[in-house]
């Protein structure tokens, strides 16, 4: 049995072997270094990005078109019919007593004159092709005799060409060259052609008028007769 003189030094050890032993230690934990993160790429040229759209629950809708407005008609006046074309018919002049039908069918009678020109109707000016033409004239010596009388038909472009010597004047007259023409329904020409004095040729365009279905009259001038429609 201790004594009670002993528990101090009891104590005391206990103390000294306390504050030896090793203080109990926290294990440590290991620290992670963040993982390094890659910067991401930048687009090329070649890619485009494209805005997206969320979708929605509403029903797509059309846009509305405006309507044409109403446009009036206009009046468009009538444009007038064009008048229509008139040839001045040739005046007639007179026969003579010396005209014979059935002359040779010729464009020759001599030389040094040419008488030329176009048979036209008066309605339209159209040329007339397949017309008689009968000429007839004083010879030379102021004679009328079948050598200087000719009978000739038109062309297709409704042309005429006599050839002859210069007409002589005679018992008083000018000079002159007789025509008689004439066509299917066509009231018949009869004139006179007075060449100009000195001249060598000349044109002599032929107008005759339409017959119609009205009863022809007859024009008396000098003594000649020439058919015209009323």
């Amino acid at each position: 049995m201790h004594s009670s003189a002993s528990w101090p030094m009891v104590i005391i050890i206990a103390l000294i072997v306390a504050g030896c032993a090793p203080a109990p230690t926290t294990p440590s934990v290991p620290t992670l270094a963040p993982a390094a993160v890659a910067p991401a790429a930048a687009p090329t040229a070649t890619e485009t990005t494209l805005p997206t759209t969320a979708p929605t629950d509403e029903p797509e809708t059309a846009t509305p078109v405006a309507a044409a407005p109403e446009v009036e008609p206009s009046l468009v006046p009538e444009t007038p019919a064009a008048a229509p074309v008139i040839c001045e018919p040739t005046p007639p002049d007179m026969l003579g007593p010396f005209y014979v039908s059935g002359a040779p069918v010729r464009d020759r009678v001599g030389e040094g004159y040419v008488l030329s020109g176009i048979v036209r109707s008066a309605q339209g000016c159209a040329p007339i092709a397949g017309a008689m033409v009968e000429l007839w004239m004083a010879g030379p010596d102021g004679e009328y005799t079948d050598a200087y009388r000719a009978t000739q038909y038109t062309a297709e472009d409704g042309s005429y060409r006599f050839e002859s010597h210069a007409p002589p004047p005679y018992s008083g007259r000018p000079p002159h060259i007789h025509l008689r023409v004439s066509a299917p329904r066509y009231a018949t020409l009869v004139t006179q052609h007075y060449p100009a004095q000195g001249g060598t040729s000349a044109t002599f365009d032929l107008i005759i008028i339409p017959q119609t279905n009205a009863n022809l009259q007859t024009l008396t001038v000098n003594g000649g007769a020439a058919i015209l429609t009323p």
